[in-house]
């Protein structure tokens, strides 16, 4: 009798994973172009895909930990979430969070050509969510690759991923399949665009780039210095401008911000203290250009009078000049001449004389008090 053979683990299943390791990292790495790099034709891209879907993807696979929810808002959550499949948890603080997020992005597997062009029919149709939760997964591999080749300048590589996130779900909803590109090349142009824009806002405290033209500097100058000095050429602002198209001031003053990075100090930083008291701020040492404690009570003093003084001289006016004073020269919302003379059954010169009148006794009685 043949003995009966014993279940086999399923290798898929049962398998020990693989762990991120700083090599593996380091290939993703040199995959990636310079900031502000020019686009990769079609050849380099699906190429790109390949090794991306296969080898890295097998790679950075780790131990079947929960999902990381890497979103901005209620909407990368929302497309992202998967129902029963996966539950989000809390994540341990020693974990490192990108090598868990790149683990759990590159279980979802990528869209033949011919089911990226149905799900995309499907949610420009008919509005299916799913589908689109679908592309935006398929594709969440893309946004890890462009945002490593901007990690040089943003250190902070989560923040990018999630910026990229948001470009890459406008990129599915705008996604026309009828115009025969790949969502991939089209998604890009988008991910891309947040991070840039991402990295220009948060380069520093004070935006270096505000119009559109010292964006596109910002982003071109750092490259085209490091290859004029590549090849032995000293990168001047004359020669800066000459091959970016500028004015030659537009590139000093982009240097001179350059420059100045990390110069940003905030005010509510301590200054050096011997210990012996509190510590003093730079904001406690800013000037006051405002009026001092004693100007301030002589100014509210001055106020008092002069109201108590305005009491006075209007127990001084007859019954039309009261009116005039109260409704025209002391009044917030002052009425017209011709309202005044109309309460009153007078002409708008008859009133006009009689505000005169009361100016010119305001001015006589309070010469009484300044000399």
């Amino acid at each position: 009798m043949a003995k009966p053979r014993k279940p086999t683990k399923s290798k898929t299943a049962m398998s020990k994973p693989k762990v991120v390791t700083p090599e593996v990292l380091e290939r993703v790495s040199r995959t990636s172009r310079k900031p502000g790099g020019d686009d990769v034709d079609d050849d380099e891209s699906d190429s790109d895909d390949a090794e991306y879907s296969e080898d890295t993807a097998q790679e950075l696979t780790g131990e079947n930990d929960r999902a990381l929810a890497m979103g901005s808002g209620d909407s990368l959550p929302a497309l992202l979430s998967t129902g029963s499949e996966l539950e989000p948890t809390a994540i341990p603080q020693h974990k490192d969070l990108l090598k868990r997020y790149l683990e759990e992005v590159s279980r979802y597997e990528l869209l033949t050509p011919q089911e990226e062009f149905e799900l995309a029919s499907r949610l420009k149709d008919t509005g299916d969510l799913e589908a689109a939760r679908r592309m935006v997964r398929a594709n969440l591999r893309l946004v890890v690759k462009i945002a490593m080749e901007y990690r040089s300048a943003y250190q902070n590589v989560l923040d990018l991923i999630q910026e990229g996130n948001i470009g890459l779900m406008k990129a599915v909803s705008k996604f026309d399949p009828a115009k025969g590109a790949k969502l991939s090349y089209y998604a890009g142009w988008w991910i891309r665009s947040y991070i840039l824009k991402y990295i220009l806002d948060n380069f520093r405290l004070v935006k270096v780039g505000t119009t559109q033209a010292q964006k596109k500097l910002f982003f071109q100058l750092m490259r085209e210095k490091e290859r004029l000095e590549a090849q032995g050429i000293h990168a001047g602002p004359k020669l800066l401008a000459a091959n970016l198209d500028v004015r030659e001031r537009d590139v000093v003053e982009m240097e001179q911000r350059l420059s100045s990075r990390g110069a940003e100090m905030s005010l509510n930083n301590p200054l050096e203290s011997n210990g012996d008291g509190p510590s003093v701020t730079h904001l406690d040492m800013l000037a006051d250009l405002g009026a001092g404690a004693d100007s301030q009570l002589e100014q509210e003093e001055l106020k008092d009078i002069l109201k108590s003084r305005l009491e006075e001289f209007a127990k001084t006016l007859k019954e039309k000049e009261l009116a005039v004073f109260r409704e025209r020269l002391t009044s917030d919302q002052p009425k017209t001449l011709q309202e005044v003379a109309d309460q009153f059954g007078l002409t708008r010169e008859r009133a006009r004389q009689i505000e005169a009148q009361v100016v010119d006794k305001l001015r006589d009685y309070y010469k009484k008090y300044i000399r």
